[in-house]
């Protein structure tokens, strides 16, 4: 396996000479924590061996771990075998209901983990995001975001899925900022209270429904905390589903978004880990590309 994963980074950085760019790296191996990896990425790996997955993406030059589910494991076990490892743990992942009936123990076990933030990425819906449904999720996340902070230290993030970027109904318009292209999203942005509320920035689940990452960004600098870094295959069209297969998801570099833009915008904002999410089933040889592509970017 150590021999495989070698022979795939001696390609991926062969590849990633196609991208090469001057200036200094954004994700430079000297920093281990800013770059990390969404369990979600190796969750089959993941269900069967925890120690093992650990020792696949360690291998990868990647120590900072989001944890996205527990695989049937306690918060205890994860955090001993990251700690065997020297690896850690930065952001942990529920779901909404998770929030809405246990948050005590996703405090604790965020904690128990190392971790820095909690993230939820979907709020659950029927049918296309209204107006309601955001003004419930703003509500929802100022009390999520609140009993986190001051219960458990920790800061809540929400991640986007693409649904969010319905347009604002006239009837709120003149209450949220923006141009005339102004979403669901920038309503749930501004009307939460940023003590309690952060943002991790998918930017696949940006671009699919049309928006642009970079500019999002530069809207909001200090809203976002984290970012799933991946790409969309070329020639899929997008849309508001918040869903496309996961075959769509390529290597970075290989797709349609333009992440130099994206990154560089995201390095003067105030986000602070950045993680590699692939849900195709080809991480095998995509994510070592990946990688090569995000160590060659440059400020």
């Amino acid at each position: 396996m150590k021999k495989l994963i070698t022979l795939t980074l001696l390609l991926a950085l062969g590849t990633a000479s196609t991208f090469a760019q001057k200036g200094k790296s954004l994700f430079p191996t000297t920093d281990q924590d800013k770059l990390g990896m969404v369990s979600y990425t190796y969750r089959n790996s993941f269900s069967k061996d925890v120690g093992a997955t650990l020792d696949t993406i360690k291998a990868l030059g990647i120590t900072n771990i989001e944890f996205s589910n527990l695989f049937k494991r306690t918060a205890r076990e994860i955090r001993a075998l990251l700690d065997e490892r020297g690896m850690k743990c930065t952001s942990f992942g529920v779901g909404y209901p998770d929030l809405e009936n246990k948050i005590a123990e996703v405090g604790t076990n965020a904690k128990t983990l190392g971790a820095e933030f909690v993230r939820v990425a979907w709020v659950p819906h029927q049918g296309d995001f209204t107006l309601d449904m955001a003004k419930k999720t703003v509500d929802d996340f100022n009390k999520f975001g609140k009993t986190l902070k001051e219960n458990y230290g920790l800061t809540f993030c929400y991640h986007n899925h693409g649904y969010e970027f319905q347009p604002v109904p006239a009837e709120v318009g003149s209450e949220v900022k923006g141009g005339s292209e102004k979403t669901l999203f920038d309503y749930i942005v501004q009307k939460t209270d940023q003590k309690y509320v952060s943002f991790e920035m998918d930017i696949l689940w940006t671009f699919f429904p049309g928006q642009n990452p970079a500019e999002i960004l530069k809207r909001y600098p200090n809203r976002f905390k984290l970012m799933h870094v991946k790409d969309l295959r070329k020639g899929v069209e997008g849309n508001l589903s918040g869903g496309t297969p996961v075959q769509n998801d390529v290597a970075l570099g290989t797709g349609q978004l333009n992440l130099p833009e994206i990154l560089r915008a995201a390095d003067k904002s105030s986000i602070k880990y950045y993680y590699i999410e692939d849900e195709s089933p080809s991480i095998s040889t995509q994510v070592p590309i990946s990688i090569a592509f995000l160590r060659g970017v440059k400020r």
